[in-house]
């Protein structure tokens, strides 16, 4: 008799656990899916000088892990697609908190943290129209100094935390131009409808902060925004915008699939091992591999080592949406000049820096320029190019004067190469999380798509 019901309740058990285990298959690769409209402004000051320069933080003496993209693969997918503004950024417009609040954030794929404006309550002062207010949020929470997060070295997270006089969790970001954005890590949900909202996600809430945008951090680390809410892939598209900058056209952002990624062509992103720390390598950027420049149809003569990482980590290429231009350590740079100086150097404007980065600038006549130069095209592993059409060679930085979109690394203070978003424009670049690869494809991306 016993041993008839051990066998009762053995089948029971196998029942049991096939039912579990297929509703888990069905619920795994159920589609998580949205699609709502993303508004946009253009950049504030302070966020247009930042954009020139590397957004995410420096990269030296941090200690950083990948993501456990095995974490990643096994959650279903977000999916939608929104539009965004560019000017010198791509500012996307997102829903956060319960009822949502919309906040205008940066989408940076060069650092982790996301983080909002939150305004402090001052008697008789209104609050700023475009920060966040965590007193109307039911799902709002600060962390507190006791949370595992809250320590000066957690491998995988970049932030210096410290204990404030209210006993929360207090950081400070500081970016490559000197700006610094500080306040609390906070949990706070995106609210994308009644029925449907991220877990609650750790964000930066920043009280002390010149910008009037936030950062949507989109980077490889495990507290991004693409990591936490279990992004599998994100794309964009952005548009060409205009020399005055006065008109800020609208590009295309994707979570999730994008129906064009058919006609993309994709490089394997570089990995580095956890036990590998080098002093000058971001271990959470998307790295690639780089491999030539050519411009007017002439391959420079660069050692394809200058574009990938030394022994010290220095010379790694990254894919940065939140860099405006393009920066090369210095080898590389010097034979971009060199050959550009060849090209039109009797019409180069002496003396002349334009943010202490850009110093291959002419008075006038950029279509000229522009064509004396030809195009430029940067060349990956597997035969990926990227084409920079010679209108798209000079951009105009102010009363009238272009300048070429390449600086030096070093002016930065940095030892990567950094593609930056303007040059990036008519091109569609996907992000794979899963796969560990980024895409590129031709767009018109000043169209809707």
């Amino acid at each position: 008799m016993a041993s008839s019901t051990r066998v009762f309740v053995l089948l029971l058990l196998i029942i049991f656990n096939f039912l579990y285990i297929s509703a888990q298959k069905t619920i795994k690769h159920k589609p998580f899916s949205m699609s709502f409209p993303l508004t946009s402004t253009s950049l504030s000051h302070n966020s247009s000088s930042k954009a020139l320069f590397l957004s995410s933080l420096l990269a030296s003496n941090q200690r950083k892990q990948a993501p456990n993209t095995k974490t990643v693969s096994r959650i279903p997918s977000l999916n939608y697609k929104s539009t965004f503004k560019y000017s010198m950024a791509l500012i996307v417009t997102l829903p956060i908190g319960t009822p949502p609040q919309n906040q205008q954030m940066v989408l940076d794929t060069g650092s982790q943290l996301s983080w909002i404006q939150c305004h402090k309550k001052i008697p008789k002062r209104p609050p700023p129209t475009t920060s966040f207010d965590p007193s109307l949020s039911s799902t709002f929470s600060v962390l507190p100094c006791t949370h595992p997060l809250c320590k000066p070295r957690i491998p995988d997270f970049t932030l210096p935390t410290t204990c404030d006089q209210n006993r929360l969790c207090h950081y400070s970001y500081f970016y490559a131009d000197g700006t610094l954005a500080e306040g609390n890590l906070v949990r706070e949900k995106i609210t994308f409808s009644r029925s449907q909202s991220t877990p609650p996600l750790i964000l930066g809430c920043a009280t002390e902060s010149e910008d009037a945008e936030g950062i949507l951090g989109m980077n490889l680390g495990r507290f991004s925004f693409a990591s936490q809410a279990k992004v599998q892939k994100f794309s964009y598209c952005v548009p060409i915008r205009q020399g005055s900058h006065a008109v800020k056209p609208s590009g295309t952002f994707y979570l999730g699939q994008n129906p064009n990624s058919h006609t993309f062509q994709y490089i394997n992103l570089l990995t580095f091992p956890q036990s590998q720390r080098m002093p000058n390598l971001d271990p959470l950027a998307f790295t690639v591999g780089m491999v030539g420049i050519k411009i007017g149809g002439k391959k420079l003569n660069i050692s394809g080592r200058v574009f990938r990482p030394n022994a010290g980590g220095s010379g790694q290429t990254i894919i940065d949406s939140g860099t405006e231009y393009t920066f090369l350590v210095e080898e590389a740079y010097n034979k971009v000049r060199e050959e550009i100086v060849r090209l039109v150097g009797p019409r180069l404007k002496k003396g002349y820096v334009y943010g202490g980065a850009l110093d291959m600038c002419f008075d006038n006549r950029p279509m000229e320029i522009g064509r004396l130069i030809g195009d430029m095209t940067l060349q990956f592993e597997n035969g990926v190019e990227i084409l920079i059409n010679k209108e798209r060679m000079l951009d105009e930085v102010e009363g009238g004067i272009h300048c070429v979109g390449i600086g030096r690394s070093e002016s930065l203070g940095i030892a990567s190469n950094i593609i930056g978003n303007f040059h990036q424009q008519n091109l569609w670049v996907e992000f794979d999380m899963r796969n560990r690869r980024v895409g590129f494809g031709k767009g018109e991306c000043s169209r809707q798509m």
